[in-house]
């Protein structure tokens, strides 16, 4: 962006060509690397070796120049007040899901942790070989929690051809020898545990609260009222901004791992996003309702 001297236009289209033009070089090393890889072993079809770094490429230079360019801030100041809160109150509480997935698979992995010691002792490669598998945790470590984040929301996910891993269901068959596995639940929840339904419930609550006491501050400053209309459709439109997030990344998270038993791993993106989106929806609208009636000036909570 620097280079083409496009930084603070403020321009999407820029960006965009920016975006596509470090994309093309991605997907030009990317088939290169194919080709050099032969047929002689390990191989790669250059065509989605350069499609899939291109896009890989083109995304992540695209945040960049959308940043160096200032044009997301020029497209926001142009974006209605109901579609920009809607927008950010959805991308908070799919993080707010994504990070509680994160939590439940990390405590999961931790209390077992004693299963997850003999998946390890049973390779019996020493320390390089024990490192090695624990990068590979790492790596898996963001598809882990979106997983969880599907399994709070209520679809959950597969972990092979004919299972599925539920809140009130799981049905699991032989799986690869892989410490992460060793934190998949043994059954349904019972109990306590069953309160987990709730999370993106309050996920939604707290997104709703937040964008009430946004816009609140923002009415004090400017001295305007708050508009029930303009707080509520915000919060509704942040129910289906939240679906379509969660259910991107949950598609993302998923694939096939050889075309055995495990050609169907992770959670089905638009199973996740429709639940999600009318989960959070109601729980967007009962925060924001709330927030406008607890935190608002006390002349103003009846109107």
């Amino acid at each position: 962006t620097r280079g083409v001297g496009a930084r603070h236009s403020g321009s999407v289209t820029r960006a965009l060509a920016v975006g596509g033009a470090v994309g093309g070089g991605y997907g030009i090393l990317g088939a290169a690397a194919a080709v050099l890889l032969g047929d002689g072993g390990p191989g790669a079809s250059p065509p989605r070796a350069a499609a899939t770094l291109a896009a890989f490429g083109a995304a992540a230079a695209l945040l960049g120049a959308l940043r160096a360019t200032g044009a997301v801030e020029a497209v926001a100041r142009r974006t209605p007040d109901v579609l920009r809160d809607g927008l950010r109150t959805g991308v908070v509480v799919a993080l707010l899901l994504l990070g509680a997935g994160a939590g439940a698979a990390g405590i999961a992995l931790a209390v077992a942790g004693g299963e997850a010691g003999e998946v390890y002792a049973a390779y019996r490669t020493g320390v390089a070989g024990q490192a090695g598998m624990t990068l590979i945790c790492l790596a898996y470590a963001p598809n882990a929690a979106t997983w969880a984040a599907a399994y709070l929301v209520g679809p959950g996910f597969a972990v092979g051809a004919g299972t599925v891993v539920r809140v009130t269901d799981v049905t699991v068959g032989g799986l690869p020898a892989v410490p992460l596995f060793a934190a998949l639940p043994a059954g349904p929840l019972g109990g306590m545990g069953a309160a987990l339904v709730g999370v993106p419930v309050v996920a939604g609550l707290v997104g709703g609260w937040l964008l009430a006491r946004r816009r609140l501050r923002q009415a004090a400053v400017t001295r305007s009222p708050l508009s029930w209309p303009r707080l509520l459709g915000a919060a509704a439109l942040a129910g289906p901004v939240a679906g379509l997030t969660l259910g991107l990344v949950a598609e993302l998270s998923g694939g096939p791992l050889g075309d055995g038993h495990l050609a169907r791993l992770g959670p089905v993106g638009w199973h996740v996003g429709a639940v999600a989106a009318a989960v959070v929806a109601v729980g967007a609208l009962a925060g924001a309702a709330a927030g406008r009636s607890f935190l608002g000036p006390p002349g103003s909570r009846g109107r």
